[in-house]
């Protein structure tokens, strides 16, 4: 009988999605995007390439809607990064989640009244990725940005899952030093979500003074994050003082570049990392150093653009449900991710909510 419950619940997280997000229905209007038909051409990558034996299908054409701003749709002229116009997204690629990143990429694409207006930033560790995105997604506006893992490397510390430990994980704190001056504000995702909501609504975020926004989750235990030793040293705990400090989830932020740089917030990330090499002061990778800084100074976002936890815990990635309300973006955070749960045939009834963004050679359409 465990089948039949995992289907009931499937069923019933289905029927949940439909009803309170309209964007889930379906694609955007026909107007807003002309996709060609499914082209069923791999990419394949070279037997000595050291990313095989991954293979994407080349990625439909996506075109803006006529109301959006542009010239005439019919001359393509090369984007800058600094036109004023542009949407910009920043995501990381590696090979470990080069399957989640190609799949939210697709995923706001499809979903975007005006995807021809989405500027993708990757940040890489390795140098081979270029090529691969270029062939899935021809048209697509974006740049490659080298992230040196020597940057943070001595900065690390251990955490209670190694994949946390990874220096590209750190490489959100950089993104005011290595995206152009002239970006004045991005929107970071993590490589294991999708997008199923027009990204231009989570862009518009207004921040007002803040310089993240993200959804907070007040109701969480807070003090969790950090060490007992972290709470019984006053100095470090007074980091909070007149501030009242809520969780949020860095793998979904709006981030106002311009404060950032201004306010000098790498430094201050850094600095909470080389006191944790000495004195441990919490156990869970790249969140805690963002709480330290920034828990209390959020502007919050609807929780909409957060469905997060889908992944199950940091130990054993069991199957979550959804949390009440609207969702405009699904976020496997923790252990479990989509593709390897559906490649090894232990699917979580929520990972079928992924497989249509997944653009991987041998998924099923």
């Amino acid at each position: 009988m465990l089948w039949v419950k995992r289907l009931s619940g499937f069923v019933s997280a289905a029927m949940v999605l439909i009803v309170l997000s309209p964007s889930l229905q379906s694609f955007p209007p026909a107007e807003a995007i002309r996709s060609s038909h499914h082209d069923s051409h791999l990419l394949r990558l070279r037997p000595d390439d050291s990313l095989n034996p991954f293979s994407f299908r080349k990625a439909p054409t996506f075109r803006n809607a006529d109301k959006c701003s542009s010239a005439d749709p019919s001359i393509r002229a090369p984007i800058s990064v600094c036109d004023p116009n542009l949407v910009h997204v920043a995501i990381t690629l590696d090979v470990e989640y080069l399957r989640g990143s190609i799949a939210a990429v697709h995923s706001i694409l499809q979903h975007s009244l005006c995807p021809e207006s989405v500027f993708f930033h990757f940040l890489v560790s390795e140098n081979n990725l270029e090529a691969l995105v270029r062939s899935t997604f021809p048209q697509l506006n974006f740049k490659v940005y080298y992230f040196d893992p020597a940057i943070v490397r001595d900065l690390i510390s251990t955490s209670v899952r190694q994949a946390l430990e990874q220096p590209l994980n750190y490489a959100r704190n950089y993104l005011a030093d290595l995206l152009e001056t002239c970006v004045r504000r991005v929107i970071y995702l993590d490589s294991d979500l999708v997008v199923v909501d027009d990204i231009w609504k989570l862009w518009r975020t207004s921040l007002g003074s803040r310089t993240i926004g993200a959804p907070e989750y007040c109701h969480a235990n807070f003090t969790k994050y950090f060490t007992a030793s972290f709470w019984s040293n006053g100095h470090f705990s007074s980091a909070f003082s007149g501030r009242k400090p809520c969780y949020f989830n860095t793998g979904v932020m709006v981030m106002d570049l311009v404060k950032w740089r201004r306010a000098g917030y790498t430094k201050r990330i850094e600095r909470w990392m080389e006191i944790q090499k000495s004195d441990r002061i919490y156990e869970l990778g790249s969140l805690p150093p963002f709480l330290l800084v920034f828990a209390g100074h959020v502007a919050p976002i609807e929780h909409r653009w957060n469905q997060h936890g889908l992944g199950g815990d940091y130990v054993k990635g069991s199957c979550r449900d959804l949390h009440p309300g609207p969702v405009s973006l699904l976020h496997w955070s923790g252990s479990g991710k989509p593709w390897l749960r559906l490649d090894s045939k232990r699917p979580c009834p929520l990972d079928a909510l992924w497989t249509p963004y997944d653009l991987y050679g041998h998924s099923q359409w």
